[in-house]
Protein backbone atom coordinates (compact mmCIF):
# COMPACT_ATOMS: atom_id res chain seq x y z
CA UNK A 1 0.00 0.00 0.00
CA UNK A 2 1.24 3.58 -0.61
CA UNK A 3 2.33 5.70 1.69
CA UNK A 4 0.03 8.50 3.44
CA UNK A 5 2.51 11.24 1.45
CA UNK A 6 1.57 9.38 -2.09
CA UNK A 7 -2.24 9.29 -1.04
CA UNK A 8 -2.76 12.91 -0.41
CA UNK A 9 -0.66 13.77 -3.58
CA UNK A 10 -2.60 11.44 -5.53
CA UNK A 11 -5.89 12.92 -4.33
CA UNK A 12 -4.49 16.83 -4.60
CA UNK A 13 -3.23 15.66 -8.26
CA UNK A 14 -7.15 14.08 -9.11
CA UNK A 15 -9.27 16.88 -7.55
CA UNK A 16 -7.18 19.61 -9.61
CA UNK A 17 -7.91 17.69 -12.87
CA UNK A 18 -11.84 17.41 -11.61
CA UNK A 19 -11.86 21.21 -11.35
CA UNK A 20 -10.34 21.89 -14.94
CA UNK A 21 -12.47 19.56 -16.19
CA UNK A 22 -15.34 21.25 -14.40
CA UNK A 23 -14.75 24.47 -15.57
CA UNK A 24 -14.51 23.18 -19.22
CA UNK A 25 -17.46 21.53 -19.46
CA UNK A 26 -19.07 24.22 -18.09
CA UNK A 27 -17.21 26.50 -20.94
CA UNK A 28 -18.40 24.31 -23.78
CA UNK A 29 -22.05 24.23 -22.36
CA UNK A 30 -21.98 27.77 -22.84
CA UNK A 31 -20.57 27.71 -26.15
CA UNK A 32 -23.08 25.04 -27.26
CA UNK A 33 -26.05 27.23 -26.38
CA UNK A 34 -25.21 29.61 -28.85
CA UNK A 35 -23.56 27.28 -31.50
CA UNK A 36 -27.28 24.91 -30.81
CA UNK A 37 -29.22 27.91 -31.27
CA UNK A 38 -27.38 28.90 -35.02
CA UNK A 39 -27.83 25.74 -35.92
CA UNK A 40 -31.06 25.05 -35.10
CA UNK A 41 -32.12 29.00 -36.68
CA UNK A 42 -30.49 28.06 -39.89
CA UNK A 43 -31.59 24.98 -40.88
CA UNK A 44 -35.04 25.87 -42.22
CA UNK A 45 -33.02 28.50 -44.05
CA UNK A 46 -30.67 25.86 -45.79
CA UNK A 47 -33.74 23.73 -46.10
CA UNK A 48 -35.67 25.63 -47.82
CA UNK A 49 -33.18 26.90 -50.26
CA UNK A 50 -32.36 23.68 -51.33
CA UNK A 51 -36.21 23.10 -51.64
CA UNK A 52 -36.71 26.56 -53.69
CA UNK A 53 -33.27 25.24 -55.87
CA UNK A 54 -34.79 21.35 -57.01
CA UNK A 55 -38.14 22.98 -57.64
CA UNK A 56 -36.77 25.67 -60.26
CA UNK A 57 -34.28 23.21 -61.63
CA UNK A 58 -37.04 20.74 -62.14
CA UNK A 59 -39.01 23.06 -64.09
CA UNK A 60 -36.41 23.80 -66.70
CA UNK A 61 -37.33 22.35 -70.33
CA UNK A 62 -34.16 20.80 -72.45
CA UNK A 63 -30.83 20.71 -71.52
CA UNK A 64 -30.15 23.80 -68.78
CA UNK A 65 -27.71 22.27 -66.54
CA UNK A 66 -25.58 24.25 -64.45
CA UNK A 67 -21.57 23.94 -64.77
CA UNK A 68 -22.16 23.01 -61.33
CA UNK A 69 -24.08 19.87 -61.93
CA UNK A 70 -21.87 18.32 -64.80
CA UNK A 71 -21.70 14.46 -64.57
CA UNK A 72 -18.29 13.05 -65.38
CA UNK A 73 -16.47 9.91 -65.33
CA UNK A 74 -15.37 9.76 -61.27
CA UNK A 75 -11.51 9.76 -61.41
CA UNK A 76 -10.50 12.42 -59.01
CA UNK A 77 -12.14 13.11 -55.80
CA UNK A 78 -11.45 15.90 -53.36
CA UNK A 79 -12.63 15.11 -49.42
CA UNK A 80 -13.16 18.03 -47.35
CA UNK A 81 -12.89 16.97 -43.78
CA UNK A 82 -14.11 18.83 -41.03
CA UNK A 83 -12.71 18.55 -37.44
CA UNK A 84 -11.80 21.10 -34.72
CA UNK A 85 -8.61 22.49 -33.55
CA UNK A 86 -8.58 20.72 -30.11
CA UNK A 87 -9.07 18.14 -28.69
CA UNK A 88 -10.51 16.46 -25.53
CA UNK A 89 -14.05 15.86 -27.25
CA UNK A 90 -14.52 11.95 -27.41
CA UNK A 91 -14.36 10.58 -30.62
CA UNK A 92 -15.45 13.91 -32.35
CA UNK A 93 -12.07 14.06 -34.43
CA UNK A 94 -11.40 9.99 -34.59
CA UNK A 95 -15.02 9.16 -35.81
CA UNK A 96 -14.52 11.91 -39.19
CA UNK A 97 -10.69 10.18 -39.68
CA UNK A 98 -12.28 6.70 -39.66
CA UNK A 99 -15.02 7.88 -42.22
CA UNK A 100 -12.30 9.37 -44.31
CA UNK A 101 -9.71 5.64 -44.27
CA UNK A 102 -13.19 4.12 -45.10
CA UNK A 103 -13.77 6.70 -47.98
CA UNK A 104 -9.81 5.98 -49.17
CA UNK A 105 -10.53 2.24 -49.24
CA UNK A 106 -13.78 2.66 -51.55
CA UNK A 107 -12.13 4.78 -53.48
CA UNK A 108 -8.73 3.12 -53.12
CA UNK A 109 -8.62 2.32 -57.18
CA UNK A 110 -8.80 6.45 -57.94
CA UNK A 111 -7.06 9.40 -56.78
CA UNK A 112 -8.56 10.90 -53.19
CA UNK A 113 -6.92 14.34 -52.07
CA UNK A 114 -8.33 16.13 -49.36
CA UNK A 115 -8.97 19.39 -47.61
CA UNK A 116 -9.10 19.58 -44.67
CA UNK A 117 -11.12 21.90 -42.13
CA UNK A 118 -9.87 21.99 -38.10
CA UNK A 119 -6.15 21.21 -36.91
CA UNK A 120 -6.60 17.85 -35.63
CA UNK A 121 -8.01 16.50 -38.57
CA UNK A 122 -5.11 17.70 -40.61
CA UNK A 123 -3.00 15.89 -38.36
CA UNK A 124 -3.74 12.89 -39.07
CA UNK A 125 -4.61 12.70 -42.05
CA UNK A 126 -1.65 14.42 -43.65
CA UNK A 127 0.43 11.15 -42.64
CA UNK A 128 0.65 9.43 -46.13
CA UNK A 129 -2.32 11.63 -48.33
CA UNK A 130 -1.88 14.59 -50.00
CA UNK A 131 -4.08 17.77 -48.59
CA UNK A 132 -4.04 20.56 -51.17
CA UNK A 133 -5.24 23.07 -48.79
CA UNK A 134 -6.31 23.34 -45.15
CA UNK A 135 -7.97 25.77 -42.66
CA UNK A 136 -7.85 26.04 -38.71
CA UNK A 137 -8.65 30.11 -38.64
CA UNK A 138 -12.20 29.68 -39.97
CA UNK A 139 -13.70 28.74 -36.63
CA UNK A 140 -12.12 31.90 -34.99
CA UNK A 141 -14.71 34.03 -36.39
CA UNK A 142 -16.95 31.65 -38.01
CA UNK A 143 -19.06 34.09 -40.33
CA UNK A 144 -20.85 33.08 -43.90
CA UNK A 145 -18.65 35.48 -45.67
CA UNK A 146 -15.12 33.47 -44.16
CA UNK A 147 -16.87 30.05 -45.20
CA UNK A 148 -18.10 31.57 -48.93
CA UNK A 149 -14.48 32.28 -49.37
CA UNK A 150 -13.73 28.27 -48.72
CA UNK A 151 -16.54 27.05 -50.95
CA UNK A 152 -15.72 29.68 -54.17
CA UNK A 153 -12.42 27.53 -53.96
CA UNK A 154 -13.75 24.02 -53.99
CA UNK A 155 -16.45 25.03 -56.54
CA UNK A 156 -13.91 26.90 -58.90
CA UNK A 157 -11.72 23.52 -58.81
CA UNK A 158 -14.79 21.28 -60.33
CA UNK A 159 -15.18 24.24 -62.93
CA UNK A 160 -11.84 24.13 -63.84
CA UNK A 161 -12.07 20.05 -63.90
CA UNK A 162 -9.12 19.26 -61.30
CA UNK A 163 -11.56 17.31 -59.56
CA UNK A 164 -14.74 15.13 -60.60
CA UNK A 165 -15.92 14.49 -57.26
CA UNK A 166 -16.15 16.61 -53.92
CA UNK A 167 -17.55 15.24 -50.51
CA UNK A 168 -17.87 16.53 -47.45
CA UNK A 169 -17.22 14.24 -44.09
CA UNK A 170 -18.83 15.93 -40.99
CA UNK A 171 -20.34 15.14 -37.21
CA UNK A 172 -24.05 16.41 -37.64
CA UNK A 173 -25.35 17.77 -34.39
CA UNK A 174 -28.38 15.96 -33.10
CA UNK A 175 -27.76 16.66 -29.54
CA UNK A 176 -25.29 16.85 -26.99
CA UNK A 177 -24.37 13.77 -26.32
CA UNK A 178 -25.06 12.39 -30.14
CA UNK A 179 -23.11 13.21 -33.07
CA UNK A 180 -24.08 11.39 -36.58
CA UNK A 181 -20.89 11.35 -38.81
CA UNK A 182 -21.98 12.58 -42.59
CA UNK A 183 -20.51 11.99 -45.86
CA UNK A 184 -22.36 14.15 -48.48
CA UNK A 185 -21.69 15.10 -51.95
CA UNK A 186 -20.91 18.92 -52.57
CA UNK A 187 -20.26 18.91 -56.01
CA UNK A 188 -21.48 17.97 -58.74
CA UNK A 189 -24.97 18.67 -57.55
CA UNK A 190 -27.05 15.64 -57.48
CA UNK A 191 -29.77 16.04 -60.12
CA UNK A 192 -33.14 16.16 -59.31
CA UNK A 193 -36.24 13.81 -60.49
CA UNK A 194 -39.03 15.40 -61.67
CA UNK A 195 -41.99 14.63 -59.81
CA UNK A 196 -45.67 13.91 -61.98
CA UNK A 197 -47.75 16.35 -60.49
CA UNK A 198 -45.55 18.87 -59.12
CA UNK A 199 -46.70 21.97 -59.67
CA UNK A 200 -44.18 24.90 -59.45
CA UNK A 201 -45.87 28.65 -59.37
CA UNK A 202 -42.82 31.11 -59.50
CA UNK A 203 -42.92 34.36 -61.09
CA UNK A 204 -39.08 34.43 -62.78
CA UNK A 205 -37.07 38.17 -63.12
CA UNK A 206 -35.45 38.50 -64.73
CA UNK A 207 -35.09 34.59 -66.35
CA UNK A 208 -35.76 31.23 -65.13
CA UNK A 209 -31.81 30.19 -66.12
CA UNK A 210 -29.95 33.57 -64.62
CA UNK A 211 -31.70 32.92 -61.87
CA UNK A 212 -30.61 29.45 -61.22
CA UNK A 213 -26.93 30.01 -62.45
CA UNK A 214 -27.10 32.66 -59.34
CA UNK A 215 -28.83 30.65 -56.89
CA UNK A 216 -26.80 27.27 -57.33
CA UNK A 217 -23.67 29.35 -55.50
CA UNK A 218 -25.60 30.59 -52.92
CA UNK A 219 -26.79 26.90 -52.41
CA UNK A 220 -23.55 25.88 -52.27
CA UNK A 221 -22.18 28.19 -50.36
CA UNK A 222 -25.20 27.48 -47.85
CA UNK A 223 -24.60 23.76 -47.57
CA UNK A 224 -20.48 24.08 -46.78
CA UNK A 225 -21.79 26.76 -43.75
CA UNK A 226 -24.40 24.38 -42.73
CA UNK A 227 -21.65 21.42 -42.22
CA UNK A 228 -19.16 24.01 -40.79
CA UNK A 229 -21.78 24.96 -38.11
CA UNK A 230 -23.24 21.38 -37.53
CA UNK A 231 -19.38 20.29 -37.09
CA UNK A 232 -19.55 23.15 -34.45
CA UNK A 233 -21.79 22.48 -32.71
CA UNK A 234 -21.10 19.25 -32.46
CA UNK A 235 -17.74 19.86 -31.00
CA UNK A 236 -18.86 21.35 -28.57
CA UNK A 237 -21.41 19.19 -27.62
CA UNK A 238 -18.81 16.22 -27.51
CA UNK A 239 -16.67 18.16 -25.34
CA UNK A 240 -19.12 19.10 -22.65
CA UNK A 241 -19.91 15.39 -22.60
CA UNK A 242 -16.74 14.05 -22.64
CA UNK A 243 -15.43 16.60 -20.09
CA UNK A 244 -19.09 15.55 -17.51
CA UNK A 245 -17.78 12.22 -17.99
CA UNK A 246 -13.95 12.75 -17.22
CA UNK A 247 -15.31 14.93 -14.05
CA UNK A 248 -17.56 11.97 -12.85
CA UNK A 249 -14.60 9.61 -13.49
CA UNK A 250 -12.70 11.94 -11.29
CA UNK A 251 -14.88 12.58 -8.12
CA UNK A 252 -14.91 8.32 -8.21
CA UNK A 253 -11.61 8.22 -8.13
CA UNK A 254 -11.03 11.32 -5.30
CA UNK A 255 -13.56 8.90 -3.55
CA UNK A 256 -11.64 5.89 -3.91
CA UNK A 257 -8.29 7.38 -2.79
CA UNK A 258 -9.75 9.18 -0.21
CA UNK A 259 -11.23 5.65 1.16
CA UNK A 260 -7.52 4.48 0.93
CA UNK A 261 -5.96 7.49 2.77
CA UNK A 262 -8.58 6.70 5.87
CA UNK A 263 -7.96 3.03 5.66
CA UNK A 264 -3.89 3.56 5.50
CA UNK A 265 -4.29 6.25 8.07
CA UNK A 266 -6.30 4.19 10.34
CA UNK A 267 -3.62 1.10 10.14
CA UNK A 268 -0.72 3.36 10.80
CA UNK A 269 -2.16 5.16 13.64
CA UNK A 270 -3.15 1.12 14.88
CA UNK A 271 0.64 0.41 14.61
CA UNK A 272 1.28 3.55 16.28
CA UNK A 273 -0.57 2.86 19.36
CA UNK A 274 0.52 -1.70 19.32
CA UNK A 275 4.00 0.35 19.65
CA UNK A 276 3.39 2.51 22.47
CA UNK A 277 1.35 -0.39 24.24
CA UNK A 278 4.33 -2.98 23.24
CA UNK A 279 6.82 -0.66 24.66
CA UNK A 280 5.14 0.11 27.96
CA UNK A 281 4.42 -3.75 27.93
CA UNK A 282 7.92 -4.30 27.82
CA UNK A 283 9.03 -1.14 30.69
CA UNK A 284 6.70 -3.12 33.56
CA UNK A 285 8.28 -6.27 32.36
Amino acid sequence: MANLKEIRNRITSVSSTMQITSAMKMVSAAKLKKAQDAITAMRPYAEKLTELLQNVTASLEGDSASVYSEQRPVNKILVVAITSNRGLSGAFNSNVVKEVKNLLVEYKDKQVDFVTIGKKGNDAIKKGNNIINHNTTVFDELTFANVADIAENLMQLFVDGAYDKIELVYNQFKNAATQIIITEQFLPILPVEKQENTSVDYIFEPSKEQIIEELIPLSLKTQLYKAIRDSFASEHGARMTAMHKATDNATELRNQLKLTYNKARQAAITGEILEIVGGAEALNS
